[in-house]
């Protein structure tokens, strides 16, 4: 695993204030340039899944564990008071769930370990030099979600840019490695969520999400 050492705290601009939240309240690693993005292998790796598979596998996180929804641009506006376990199942999109960083190197010997190497499954990580879209902190004012602007869509939010928004937001002030799946969890030992039943459970709702898609497409007529 790569070693967690804070960014130093950048100088306060108004003007870009979600960059701001990431870099000062989480210390967390931003991608120069716009739209906004955070830099994967780091403070944590992200595993991509459909929300619906992803979905599943939330009894297998920790309760701060930050888990995000990246959802298309015409997403219908939501109401905030919903509940945002909700959400994923009503418009079926992608799951960001966090992990601990470096568990993107070990994503194809854990598949292959667990007997899914074999099958394409819809489920990838992101790590190191790696990246995903800064998803809307909650409460943040409306607008373009840019270097120096910012934007809502789904879950506390509504606007034009809006692809990504938290399901679980990550705690400012608090580290987030100790809340992320990893390796060393096997056997239960420490307090972190295990990686490989994550792995499992998610792997498992792929295909099984893959198998509905199948059954669902109607017939080929020559």
């Amino acid at each position: 695993m790569l070693p967690t050492v804070p960014l130093p705290r950048r100088p306060l601009h108004p003007s870009d204030p979600v960059r701001q939240w990431y870099e000062n309240e989480l210390g967390w690693a931003t991608v120069p340039g716009s739209p906004l993005r955070l830099a994967t292998g780091l403070r944590f790796d992200v595993l991509d899944v459909p929300a619906e598979a992803g979905v599943r596998a939330l009894r297998h996180l920790g309760p701060v564990s930050p888990v995000a929804l990246h959802a298309s641009r015409s997403a219908p506006r939501e109401d905030p008071a919903a509940r945002r376990e909700e959400w994923p199942a009503r418009h079926g999109k992608r799951m960001w769930l966090l992990v601990a960083a470096g568990s993107a190197e070990e994503l194809p010997g854990l598949l292959d370990w667990l007997e899914w190497g074999a099958l394409a499954l819809d489920l990838t990580a992101i790590g190191a030099g790696g990246s995903i879209e800064a998803p809307l902190p909650l409460g943040a004012p409306e607008g373009p979600l840019t270097a120096g602007g910012t934007g809502t869509d789904g879950p506390g939010g509504s606007g034009p840019q809006g692809a990504a928004v938290w399901l679980r937001p990550p705690e400012p002030g608090c580290e987030v490695e100790p809340s992320l799946p990893t390796l060393s969890a096997v056997g239960g030992g420490g307090g972190a969520p295990d990686l490989v039943r994550l792995v499992d459970t998610v792997a498992t709702q792929c295909h099984r999400v893959r198998l509905r898609r199948a059954c669902a497409q109607p017939p080929a007529y020559s």
